[in-house]
């Protein structure tokens, strides 16, 4: 039986569709700077129309946006290298103590416990340390550029992330008005209202995401700082930062402010002591955070199970690198949206109700 013209445009359309999902998927180490760049455009736009509105030329006002947020990613480094560099000197300097702390205080205590014996060799966990902290900070930038020098997917990845991001950034915000007109004009006529009502819920639930994202990350690098200061952490202020920093995160973030907390701890305080104040003010940081601050500040709109959370994490991961990692809720979220609407149009469709 042979197709009428609109089956025959359906499936034309579908195709193209999955060709399009194909090479998204196959170039998305290529694609990672420009989906990153079109991501912070959209949230750094209305920054430049703020500015545009007070006539400063749009260039311009790209350009200082884009200076402004690059100086907040360098304080972000310049937090974080600090720390990583004291951990590993803290590290090199007390590991032989604190393993001969753990394996004659700590196991005893939990094998007590437990009823499980556990045992640790430590000198033979010293040795391995030793080796892997015996190089410099030379050998991790000669790891980089093998790294680098692996393949052209490493190195282009390596570029795309430090180069072309900006690049790409300053060109979308200078003509974001333009490239929003002329991307409307490849929407048919009939799917403008639709795809407004969508593009207006995305808004406000990025906008929504994003400001409440914010204040949390600044209450629970209040609170985070403030506690381990009271614990006695001698550094209480930048591991207290980076942990409120990296909630924006999901998962991981939390993780490795915690990990940072907790070796930091154990070196200046102690095995049990350590221990204890980072799993106590993490632990408290985790229930206020998951019971009170997200739902007041965020707000459940996103309406990702956890599970979804996971997936996004390792999808889009898996699709951008790094890049992706940062950005999965984000784009999680404008998934979601897309996904309801679809589900709604699926159940008001004909076929469906139809069967």
């Amino acid at each position: 039986m042979p197709l009428s013209p609109r089956q025959r445009q359906t499936a034309l359309w579908t195709a193209v569709g999955a060709l399009l999902v194909w090479v998204l998927v196959a170039l998305g180490a290529i694609l990672t700077p420009f989906v990153a760049a079109a991501i912070l455009a959209y949230v750094l736009s209305p920054a430049v129309r703020w500015l545009h509105r007070r006539r400063v030329p749009r260039a311009l006002a790209a350009v200082l946006v884009i200076l402004c947020a690059l100086t907040a990613l360098a304080a972000i480094v310049l937090i974080v290298v600090p720390i990583t560099q004291q951990e590993v000197a803290l590290i090199r300097q007390q590991f032989p103590a604190l393993a001969a702390s753990i394996s004659e205080r700590l196991l005893p205590w939990l094998s007590d416990r437990l009823g499980i014996p556990i045992r640790l060799d430590a000198a033979t966990l010293r040795s391995w340390l030793a080796g892997q902290l015996a190089g410099s900070g030379e050998d991790w930038a000669a790891a980089l550029l093998a790294y680098a020098k692996s393949g052209w997917g490493a190195a282009l990845q390596v570029v795309g992330t430090v180069f072309l991001v900006p690049v790409v950034l300053f060109y979308l915000l200078a003509d974001w008005p333009h490239l929003v007109a002329r991307g409307r004009t490849l929407v048919p006529p009939r799917w403008i209202e639709p795809l407004d009502a969508a593009l207006d819920e995305t808004d406000s639930l990025l906008g929504q995401y994003l400001r409440g994202q914010l204040l949390v990350m600044a209450a629970l690098a209040a609170w985070f700082s403030l506690a381990l200061l009271v614990a006695g952490y001698t550094l209480w202020l930048p591991i207290g930062v980076l942990s409120g920093l990296l909630i924006f995160i999901p998962y991981i973030g939390f993780a490795l402010g915690f990990a940072f907390a907790l070796i930091a701890g154990m070196l200046q305080l102690g095995v049990l002591p350590g221990l204890v104040s980072a799993v106590v003010i993490y632990g408290i940081a985790q229930v206020v955070e998951s019971v009170w601050l997200t739902p007041r500040l965020v707000g459940e709109r996103i309406g990702l199970h956890p599970v979804a959370v996971i997936f996004a994490l390792l999808a889009f991961g898996s699709l951008f690198g790094f890049v992706g990692v940062l950005l999965a809720l984000p784009l999680a979220a404008i998934s979601a949206v897309g996904l309801r609407r679809l589900l709604q149009a699926w159940l008001g469709s004909e076929f469906y109700q139809r069967g």
